[in-house]
């Protein structure tokens, strides 16, 4: 009787001491993007990890992977994380049609009129729309970052109207919309990883390269491109996206945590890219590149508007203030 109550009470304490362990979630997770440390993507890379290893106290530690370290390219990595492979990522819309068809209504030229009007889509009903789409491909979507509005950069000429850009080659992202807009403004678009990029415009295998600020900064692509038009023709936001292997292994506190958190964070992120825009330009101006601020956007807009067409009947199915208005949302 002795021995079998000893025991009894071994085991209830083995019980009580294993509980608060089994049920602390402990993970060190993977963080990857195509841009190097000191991108908008990767500072709030960094301080997404930063404040949820404060907030849960060191049990979740997020490394960070800049630069392609974890894949050759947005698309690569995208399917890494829908692997468990990779357990987070910020890439550009890009590649993420292949995985998520509706994520590409956010590519038309022109849709957006400025950031204000970015903020109160992608933060609303609608963005939330578009993210949770994504859990039909095993990927868990917690919030828009950014990349930016995206300006056309090229070796050739200075690029005012749409007229001037006729026949340029530009990389392009490997994203229908984007090829078939470049394609109705005469230019000759070629989809290309973003490793390639660099050399291929030094090399000259192609003209050009359309891209926000940042990524034309954090490249130094006034080494090999002297001719930067600010043409904003598209907005391109950058999901944060999730393994949803990892993100469903976590308890729901947890879960909470990342969403509350990415959206936090999000807000930081694009405030922080905004802010520094400006001094951007006008340092890449110090280079030596020739930065075209008052393009005529609306040759660009009115010759990139067929793609509307082109594409309306895939988006029937969206939210209609997704679609194309002249109206706010």
């Amino acid at each position: 009787m002795k021995k079998s109550f000893v025991f009894a009470l071994a085991v209830l304490v083995m019980l009580l001491f294993s509980l608060p362990a089994a049920a602390q979630y402990k993970a060190t997770m993977k963080l990857a993007s195509t841009q190097s440390m000191d991108h908008p993507y990767m500072v709030g890379a960094q301080k997404f990890a930063d404040l949820i290893k404060e907030r849960t106290s060191g049990r979740i530690e997020i490394k960070l992977y800049p630069s392609n370290q974890l894949g050759k390219g947005e698309r690569e990595m995208t399917e890494g994380i829908q692997q468990g492979a990779i357990d987070l990522l910020v890439t550009s819309t890009g590649p993420l049609g292949g995985f998520s068809p509706s994520i590409n209504i956010l590519d038309f030229p022109f849709l957006f009129r400025d950031n204000a009007h970015v903020d109160r889509v992608l933060d609303g009903p609608i963005g939330r729309k578009l993210l949770d789409d994504f859990e039909k491909a095993n990927i868990k979507a917690l919030s828009f970052w950014e990349n930016g509005f995206r300006h056309l950069t090229n070796n050739k000429v200075s690029v005012k109207q749409v007229a001037d850009a006729k026949g340029l080659k530009i990389r392009t992202m490997e994203n229908k919309v984007h090829l078939a807009a470049w394609k109705e403004a005469g230019l000759n678009p070629t989809p290309m990883a973003w490793g390639e990029v660099y050399t291929a415009l030094q090399q000259r295998v192609i003209d050009g390269q359309e891209n926000p600020v940042a990524v034309y900064y954090a490249s130094k692509f006034w080494e090999v491109q002297k001719n930067f038009s600010l043409t904003a023709h598209v907005y391109s936001p950058s999901p944060f996206l999730m393994s949803k292997k990892t993100f469903d292994a976590m308890p729901k506190a947890d879960q909470e945590l990342f969403v509350k958190t990415s959206y936090e964070v999000g807000a930081f992120q694009r405030k922080t890219n905004r802010d520094a825009e400006e001094a951007k330009l006008q340092e890449i101006a110090s280079k030596g590149v020739t930065v075209v601020r008052d393009v005529d956007r609306e040759s660009f807009k009115k010759a990139m508007t067929p793609v509307y067409d082109q594409f309306s009947a895939q988006f029937s199915s969206a939210p209609s203030s997704v679609r194309r208005t002249s109206k706010p949302l």
